[in-house]
């Protein structure tokens, strides 16, 4: 079985560089590096290709509002010619608060603009001039200085609503799943795949740690947190099996903070979205997003207590032969 780990944002960059390390003396697939607004991603991608040899870098999720096309491309070619041929370009809309709020640019057309970056990025790629005329850019005699490693990079999207799939399955190498209900996660799979074969990802919040009740503690406090600040999820969630759990979670949200509404998060809803538990239990937990139609999760770490042992544990649970 193919499998990845994702090093969040709630590492730091030397713990970062130490489990990539670690995770490059296993038969992990890919290491995927996410981008919120500390680390920057083509800069951790590329200290991670130094500590890695065999592994594919993913990122997830470069941000289309934050980079013009060009620079993207530019960033891409970079990072698979230092790591070898190994990037997966993965890229996302983000949200609306991220972008007008963090990075000033309007969150307008998202369908368009990411069909658009995807056709510019590959011309980009392949080594051709890139003269374009879209809705939204309009490139001429653009050119990369440097000769692409490889003049093919595969592209996987974030997708959450079905219009994003749909265009996922068009352009897209690879989707990347992110808090969705197994069960629709299930059918969502098996309606696309029969229509077209793509690679589908998911990463899934993973806590393990030998007491039980503190890693489903840490679970549960991961998905309170994107349920808070993430209205596209919030959203999501409550029109498939979630109604009732988001708006007690972000009530209590407005009320206290994060001070308690993960306590709002069902058993059912952990179970749906995450893998928690001790060793044995989140290993039986895996099957479950396995047999959804899953072809590569990607474990999303989260550090429970000292994050060097925390890994230690979680790489012995999921990434030993």
């Amino acid at each position: 079985m193919r499998i990845a780990c994702s090093l969040g944002s709630l590492l730091s960059i030397p713990e970062v560089l130490e489990c990539s390390e670690i995770i490059s003396k296993t038969n992990t697939d890919t290491v995927w590096v996410p981008e919120t607004w500390g680390m920057e991603n083509f800069s951790m991608l590329g200290a991670v290709s130094a500590k890695t040899s065999k592994q594919k870098i993913g990122s997830s999720i470069i941000n289309i509002y934050s980079r013009s096309p060009s620079s993207i491309a530019m960033g891409a070619v970079t990072i698979d010619a230092l790591s070898n041929g190994r990037l997966i370009l993965g890229l996302g809309t983000s949200s609306k608060p991220i972008v007008e709020a963090f990075h000033g640019s309007k969150f307008e057309k998202p369908l368009q603009r990411m069909k658009e970056y995807v056709e510019i990025i590959r011309l980009a790629i392949s080594g051709k001039q890139v003269n374009y005329d879209g809705d939204i850019f309009k490139l001429n005699n653009f050119t990369l200085l440097i000769k692409p490693l490889r003049t093919e990079i595969p592209i996987y999207l974030a997708a959450i609503n079905q219009k994003m799939v749909d265009l996922t399955w068009s352009v897209g190498d690879g989707i990347i799943f992110y808090l969705r209900p197994l069960n629709e996660m299930k059918n969502t799979i098996s309606k696309m795949q029969s229509k077209k074969k793509i690679d589908v990802t998911c990463q899934i919040i993973t806590c393990v740690s030998e007491n039980s009740k503190e890693a489903i503690e840490r679970a549960k406090k991961t998905i309170a947190f994107y349920v808070s600040v993430g209205d596209i999820y919030r959203k999501f969630l409550a029109e498939n099996g979630f109604q009732n759990e988001t708006s007690d979670i972000f009530a209590e949200f407005k009320k206290s903070g994060f001070k308690s509404n993960h306590e709002m998060v069902s058993d059912s809803m952990l179970q749906s979205l995450a893998i928690s538990g001790t060793p044995d239990e989140c290993k039986e937990q895996l099957g479950n997003f396995v047999d959804a139609g899953i072809d590569l999760p990607i474990l999303q770490f989260n550090p429970i207590g000292n994050t060097m042992d925390s890994f230690r544990l979680f790489k012995k649970s999921f990434l030993d032969d």
